[in-house]
């Protein structure tokens, strides 16, 4: 069976069982709730960083090790999903420029910046004030 159809429940349990471990013996030892490691085994909780520390200094993996059990896990699941393979095959793949052409499309871009036109500056609140009260005064006159 393919790594990615395991869950990484699975793959802990057989740890677990590997080493002769109770899911409170190693709770206690890597000091982590006993929930959490029974939610893991479930297949309920999914490995994190710290959790993947924790169990590649206690198993003597490395840590990469359990994420790449959980990010295999996920990216199977996630292919399963017709929703998402709907969209995944929907996109284009991006494609490269020619060479040459990033000198093109810079041109461009700069030529673009040169014809644009400025957006008028505002005035600030304080100008337009000071002129409203010049208008009062002189109509007052």
């Amino acid at each position: 069976m393919p790594k990615s159809d395991k869950t990484p429940g699975a793959v802990f349990k057989s740890f677990l069982d590997a080493y002769q471990l109770t899911p409170a013996k190693v709770a206690e030892d890597i000091k982590l709730s006993q929930s959490s490691v029974r939610l893991l085994i479930n297949s309920k909780l999914k490995i994190s960083i710290p959790f993947a520390l924790r169990l590649a200094k206690y198993f003597g993996t490395k840590p990469e090790f359990w994420i790449d059990l959980q990010n295999a896990y996920e990216l199977s699941e996630a292919a399963k999903n017709p929703k998402e393979a709907k969209i995944v095959k929907g996109i284009q793949k991006a494609k490269k420029p020619a060479p040459g052409a990033k000198k093109a499309v810079a041109k461009k871009a700069a030529a673009k910046k040169t014809t644009a036109k400025k957006a008028p500056a505002r005035k600030a609140a304080g100008a337009r004030t000071a002129k409203k009260t010049v208008r009062t005064a002189k109509k007052g006159r």
